[in-house]
């Protein structure tokens, strides 16, 4: 849990890097909530807890993307292909986030490995 209080603490860092873990430990705990917050919705007969937490979750989920791929050496704009080719842009950012770490880049030095 503290990788996903740790994304929001950073919610306005766009820049640095991002160990894979984290990323995705952040993803699962987002990933659990969101389900979690869509079973109430459809019990009570609302759909306003997953959107409220969709949009606080929104600028941390864009800045903790964009430090995984500058640690794999590409720009955090790259987050854009999953908009221009919705499936096949999905797929390839996926990829994209899975890589492994590279060593020290412009975006800075290799993040230590919790």
């Amino acid at each position: 849990m503290e990788y996903f209080f740790d994304g929001f603490r950073k919610y306005a860092e766009f820049a640095g890097r991002t160990t894979r873990k984290e990323y995705w430990m952040f993803m699962l705990f987002y990933t659990v909530i969101y389900m979690v917050l869509l079973i109430i919705d459809r019990t009570m007969g609302v759909f306003f807890f997953t959107a409220i937490f969709s949009v606080i979750s929104l600028v941390p989920s864009i800045s903790i993307t964009a430090r995984r791929l500058h640690d794999t050496g590409r720009s955090g704009w790259w987050q854009l292909i999953a908009v221009f080719l919705p499936l096949l842009g999905l797929l390839i950012l996926l990829v994209l986030v899975s890589q492994q770490s590279r060593e020290d880049n412009i975006y800075g030095s290799k993040p230590a490995q919790a």
